[in-house]
């Protein structure tokens, strides 16, 4: 498939999520981008993620696909962990107030129709062999092609991205999780949830529906350490699950089955020069908490405005650092919570009463238990903002009603800054292709600057028309 034949002025290399979002903001951003992918073209069902947590649905929604994903998913509003802890999700400040089980593969599918109608150039079957960049671009080289050049490169190419290889950035970490094992099967019983999941002794099994009549099984025995190469039989893992969840729910006819170790690594920098690098190249870590596709999706969204605002003339190209600075800590945090809910759910021995007392703790301390929902579905997080600033400014912003019956995610789809204020207000037509104007549906005097990852660039109450013009100045340029 090929779209547009300028020369593209960034390149983003793999076609998951993280690189289909980034490819089709820019490409709606008017960025000229070409997407390398060495499989050959198809969605591949073989996926490993299976859950939109409620921020990453938020940006999908502010680019007109949520409720595309919402038709075909399945949501959950109760997580129930382990020793009675239960994250209840309804209470949620979102329009998303759970979590949504699909797989991969059809949040893929959706993004990639956005990506080819907004002309982004995709290639596949281009295996990316090396990079070298200088002071005015990169110049990517790929096997059996002709080398492609352009301004910047993402990496969006897995835990084994060529592209961080060719940056020669390391990849700290170590293997949390030994010999997982995964398959899709058939059921005879139904389980009586839509995501079953638990954990006795040394045995841990996950079982969430695949929407097609299969389940995926995702299973782990402690003692059960061996290479990722060992073939995998039904009957191992019908003898994991049982020892987990107490029966195999009649599995047969497995379609597919695997075995992999899930590690816990992240790269110490995102940012070498003019190639960045995004989800799994920048970050891996357990699959707990259903994180790493939302993580990464959270990535994109953060870096894509920020490409297309220097590519355009709007941003000096420091704008780029922050990339850095607000999504590598978040990557940080993932990391840790993540790492922590597996081994809490196969703690043994003396961990088991202090498992107990943290599962008691977060029960009955609502701060707490609102921390912890905030950073598994990820409307917890916030950026830095200067000293003295307004206290919304770095905050998520909610899907705020607008007056005249709209929605702020709605205003956010073109991809432009958002100015929310308390009455009408004209947008300078030198501004009209990066920003749209909105007013409170409320009485409420705050002035809100919403960048276009859905984040508070800037707020002020009662704020002076000058006051306005010199944030617009400062952030849209």
């Amino acid at each position: 498939m090929n779209g547009t034949t300028e020369p593209p002025r960034v390149i983003v290399v793999g076609s998951g999520p993280t690189g289909l979002l980034l490819a089709g903001d820019l490409a709606v951003a008017g960025i000229p981008v070409t997407l390398l992918e060495k499989r050959p073209h198809g969605i591949s069902n073989l996926s490993r993620a299976f859950v939109l947590h409620a921020r990453a649905l938020e940006q999908l929604d502010a680019r007109g696909a949520a409720d595309e994903l919402e038709a075909v998913g399945r949501p959950i509003t109760r997580l129930n962990l382990f020793d009675g802890l239960t994250l209840d999700l309804g209470a949620l400040p979102s329009r998303f107030p759970h979590v949504l089980v699909l797989p991969q593969y059809e949040v893929e599918k959706v993004l990639e129709r956005r990506a080819v109608a907004a002309g982004v150039d995709f290639r596949n079957e281009c295996e990316v062999t090396g990079l070298t960049q200088d002071a005015d671009g990169v110049t990517v080289h790929v096997r059996g092609a002709d080398s492609l050049r352009a301004a910047y490169v993402v990496g969006a190419d897995g835990m084994r991205s060529a592209v961080r290889e060719a940056v020669g950035m390391p990849f700290p970490g170590r293997s949390a999780i030994r010999s997982v094992v995964l398959a899709d099967v058939l059921l005879a019983e139904q389980p009586e949830t839509v995501l079953t999941a638990a954990a006795v002794g040394d045995a841990f099994a996950f079982l969430v529906p695949f929407g097609d009549g299969y389940h995926r099984v995702i299973c782990w025995h402690r003692g059960r350490d061996v290479p990722d190469h060992e073939p995998v039989g039904l009957d191992e893992i019908k003898e994991i699950t049982r020892l987990a969840l107490g029966r195999d729910y009649g599995m047969h006819d497995a379609r597919w089955m695997s075995r992999f170790h899930s590690d816990e690594r992240q790269v110490p920098e995102y940012r070498v020069g003019r190639v960045f690098l995004a989800g799994d190249a920048a970050h891996v870590h357990t699959p707990a908490g259903g994180q790493g596709m939302n993580t990464g999706l959270q990535d994109a969204a953060n870096l894509s405005w920020k490409l297309a605002a220097v590519l355009r003339g709007h941003a000096a190209p420091a704008l780029l650092d922050t990339y850095q600075s607000e999504r590598h800590p978040v990557g940080r945090t993932v990391l840790r919570s993540s790492g922590a809910i597996v081994r809490l759910a196969m703690a043994k021995g003396w961990q088991l009463p202090v498992r107990a007392a943290l599962a008691t703790a977060l029960n009955h301390l609502p701060p707490a238990r609102r921390r912890a929902i905030g950073q598994v579905t990820g409307i917890g997080y916030r950026y830095r903002a200067p000293r003295g600033a307004h206290p919304l400014t770095g905050a998520r912003v909610p899907d705020l009603a607008l007056a005249g019956g709209g929605r702020l995610h709605e205003a956010l789809r073109g991809g432009r800054f958002v100015l929310v204020t308390p009455g009408p207000y004209e947008v300078d037509p030198a501004r009209a292709d990066r920003l749209t104007a909105a007013h409170w549906a409320s009485d409420r005097r705050t002035t809100l600057l919403v960048r276009p990852d859905g984040y508070a660039a800037w707020a002020a109450e009662d704020a002076r028309a000058a006051d306005v013009e010199r944030a617009l100045a400062a952030h849209v340029g």
